[in-house]
């Protein structure tokens, strides 16, 4: 069911920004508007990386096999990492592009002098079609803890900072402010390439082994303090597998019990900690004797 909702939601995104792009680039180049004709690129990027992000959802929600025990999970937060990169590039095009064209029209080798009013209609359409998208892709994103969703309502509230600022470059244009056009492209394009950098950051840290957030890892220790017999928690990593946790943990017991009662308290430490997130999965926990090991509890950091 969550599979055919980010199918839905994906081709939805792609057909608008298909569609978004087609009437941006026509008009732009028609009604002489730079900001618009770059916000046509940018659509069409979009589109680009639909397709792709489309293709790692789709093996990504395949179940697991003999080559791949632990499933096709992690290919969504690559899928993150591709889209983190189209937004990279497209921003650096549009600014270095936006820069040109505004130079060229204060130094005066341009004959710009506005945009056509059709201009800002599309402009002023764009904005809302945007706005609903992303709001749409944010609740389903959050809803089934998506990160490659997560990633794609970033670009849409994108888009809308990208479009409102294409717009009032195109309205002030057309009252005389001709370099304004291209100027708020080149902002715009800075504010893109920011956030194609924290969705980059976001899908390599997915990929990457690291320990939890400061908040669960408190969570976690104060779970496994309640249960006898575990003396202290050594180490806690965990990675990203798509949607879902694998969790590793080392633990400090008594060296004097049996293996089977050393096993018996990882097993309920296991299901103690699944029953509080159902969104772990593959958790390993090692044990050692603490009269043997440094039993230092793990500092809690940022």
């Amino acid at each position: 069911m969550q599979a055919q909702r980010k199918k839905m939601i994906l081709q939805l995104g792609l057909i608008s920004n298909a569609l978004l792009a087609v009437g941006k680039i026509a008009v732009g180049i028609l009604g002489q508007s730079p900001a618009l004709l770059a916000e046509g690129i940018m659509s069409t990027s979009d589109v680009a990386y639909y397709v792709v992000v489309s293709v790692f959802m789709r093996i990504a929600s395949k179940p697991a096999d003999t080559e791949h025990p632990q499933g096709h999970g992690q290919l969504e937060s690559i899928g993150v990492v591709v889209v983190g990169a189209f937004v990279v590039s497209t921003a650096i095009s549009v600014f270095w592009n936006s820069i040109s064209t505004m130079i060229d029209i204060l130094l005066q080798r341009s004959d710009f002098a506005g945009a056509s009013q059709w201009a800002l209609i599309v402009g002023a359409g764009t904005i809302v079609v945007k706005i609903g998208l992303s709001l749409m892709t944010s609740r389903a994103g959050k809803r089934m803890d998506s990160s490659m969703l997560a990633a794609l309502a970033k670009d849409h509230i994108n888009d809308v900072f990208s479009a409102t600022a294409a717009t009032l470059g195109i309205f002030l244009g057309r009252l005389g402010l001709v370099w304004v056009d291209p100027f708020a492209g080149a902002v715009v394009a800075l504010v893109i390439l920011k956030t194609g950098v924290e969705i980059l950051q976001d899908g390599s840290a997915a990929l990457m082994e690291s320990t939890p957030s400061r908040k669960q890892r408190e969570e976690m220790i104060a779970i496994l303090d309640e249960i006898p017999g575990i003396q202290s928690v050594q180490s806690i990593s965990s990675r990203q597998l798509g949607p879902y946790q694998a969790l590793n943990l080392t633990l400090g017991i008594d060296g004097a019990i049996s293996v089977r009662e050393g096993d018996d308290l990882a097993t309920r430490a296991e299901k103690a900690l699944e029953q509080r997130w159902d969104t772990l999965r593959d958790i390993h926990i090692h044990y050692h004797p603490t009269d043997r090991f440094s039993a230092v509890q793990m500092q809690i950091s940022d």
